[in-house]
């Protein structure tokens, strides 16, 4: 029997990575947040000027920064945390201790709050997939 083991050798039906990374002591998985504040930002950057995953604030397993330019021009850097995300600053890379503002579970409410033309380009991109959808459906 082979003793060598390479934890990136894994079978592939486990699904798991055993990088430190994304485990914590116990070995139960734990989210990396930077790579959720990158699925964020994949998720709704056609519909913003400008955003991206801080490289000035610390990011952590449990918490990441995302700045965002809305179609307004107005900047905001977001905090991204298990419990949701929410705007820490009005200027890219600044995270303001004393600012109290709410959590949205999800990036779509938190902009939808905060960009009457990001709620434009939401919906005009909805209604594009829903007549391919129809166009599909009828060919």
């Amino acid at each position: 029997m082979d003793t060598d083991y390479n934890p990136m050798e894994l079978s592939s039906n486990t699904g798991f990575e055993e990088d430190s990374e994304y485990k914590d002591i116990e070995g139960t998985d734990v989210k990396d947040m930077r790579l959720e504040a990158e699925a964020v930002v994949n998720d709704v950057l056609f519909a913003v000027s400008n955003m991206f995953v801080s490289k000035n604030l610390p990011c952590a397993e449990d918490v990441a920064y995302i700045n965002v330019e809305t179609r307004e021009r107005n900047r905001y850097c977001l905090e991204l945390t298990e419990a949701g995300l929410r705007v820490v600053g009005y200027a890219f890379d600044q995270a303001d201790d004393g600012l109290q503002t709410a959590y949205h579970e999800t990036v779509y409410s938190l902009l939808d709050s905060l960009s009457p033309a990001y709620r434009e380009a939401f919906g005009n991109a909805l209604l594009q997939r829903l007549e391919a959808l129809k166009r599909d459906g009828q060919s």
